[in-house]
C-alpha cells in the first residue's frame, strides 16, 4: 500500500512539473492581471492538487466496479457487444459527448443544491484565478462531479464492461483535467471562432465571477451545452471580480462586478 502511494505521489509530482513548465510561463507572457501569490495560498493549492488527485481515484474504484457488475445483470449482453463493436473513434467521440453532458448537469446541480454547494463553494472561494485553482476543490465535490461524468459512460457501455483500465474513460478524464488547467489560467487567451465549439479561459472565468450574472458557463469543454440549456454568457469583456458571496446556491445575488476592457486584437 505504501509503495503504491509513493508511486502515485511520484507520478503526480512529475505531472505537476510538466504542467508548471507549460502554464507558469504562459501566465507570465499573457497575464490577464497581476497576481501576488502568497506562500500560504501556494501551499494550500499544492495540498488540494495532491488530495484531489489521490482521494477520488480511491473512492471511485469500488462504486464504478459495482455499477458495471449491476449493469451486466439488467442490460442485455447483446447491447454491450454491439457498443464494443463500434469503431474506436466513434466510441471515443460518444464517450466524450456523454461525459460532457453528465458533467454539465452534475456541475449545474452543485450550484443549485445547497448541500452540494457547500462543497463546491471551496472551488469558487479564491478571489483570483490561475491554473492551480483547477484542482482546488473539496474531495466530495470532486468525486460527485467525476461520478456524474463517468456513470453514464459505464451504464451505456462506452467505457467497456470491466470497470477498470477503460481507454475511453481514461481519455475523457485526462483530456478534461488538462483542459481544466487551461480554463483556469490567468492568461488573456481567446480561441477566436473556435470558442463556439470549445471552452476557453475567457468562457470559464465568467463562471467564477462574483458579479452578475452568476451560475453561467457550466460546461467543461462544450459551450454548446450552455447554449442549449440557457446558461451561456459570453460577453467581450473579462470579469474583474472573482470569488463567492456566501449564499444558498439557489438564491439570487445582487452584486455587480466591474469589467476588464475587452481584447483589442
Amino acid at each position: 500500500m505504501i509503495r503504491f502511494l509513493l508511486v502515485d505521489l511520484f507520478r503526480l509530482t512529475i505531472w505537476l512539473a510538466l504542467l508548471a513548465v507549460i502554464f507558469v510561463p504562459l501566465e507570465r507572457w499573457l497575464a490577464l492581471r497581476p497576481i501576488k501569490r502568497r506562500r500560504r495560498e501556494t501551499v494550500e493549492d499544492l495540498g488540494f492538487y495532491f488530495l484531489s488527485s489521490l482521494i477520488p481515484a480511491v473512492l471511485l474504484a469500488a462504486p464504478l466496479a459495482a455499477l458495471v457488475s449491476a449493469a451486466k445483470l439488467v442490460v442485455p449482453g447483446g447491447y454491450y457487444a454491439a457498443v464494443a463493436g463500434l469503431p474506436l473513434g466513434v466510441r471515443l467521440a460518444l464517450a466524450f459527448l456523454v461525459g460532457e453532458i453528465g458533467f454539465y448537469w452534475g456541475h449545474r446541480l452543485a450550484h443549485r443544491w445547497p448541500l452540494l454547494w457547500q462543497y463546491h463553494a471551496v472551488h469558487h472561494r479564491p478571489e483570483r484565478i490561475d491554473w492551480l485553482v483547477n484542482t482546488r476543490a473539496h474531495p466530495v465535490d470532486f468525486v460527485f462531479e467525476r461520478l456524474c461524468g463517468l456513470v453514464p459512460l459505464y451504464l451505456l457501455g462506452l467505457a467497456g464492461t470491466s470497470g477498470t483500465n477503460s481507454l475511453p474513460a481514461i481519455l475523457v478524464v485526462l483530456v478534461g483535467t488538462v483542459w481544466g488547467f487551461l480554463l483556469h489560467t490567468n492568461a488573456r487567451i481567446r480561441l477566436g471562432p473556435l470558442e463556439h465549439v470549445l471552452s476557453s479561459p475567457h468562457f470559464h472565468h465568467w463562471h467564477h465571477t462574483r458579479g452578475e450574472p452568476i451560475d453561467r458557463n457550466f460546461a467543461s469543454m462544450l459551450p454548446l451545452l450552455d447554449w442549449l440549456f440557457g446558461t451561456l454568457h459570453r460577453p467581450k469583456e473579462w470579469p474583474r471580480d472573482y470569488g463567492v458571496n456566501e449564499r444558498p446556491a439557489a438564491s439570487p445575488v445582487d452584486v455587480r462586478g466591474d469589467l476588464v476592457p475587452a481584447d483589442r486584437h
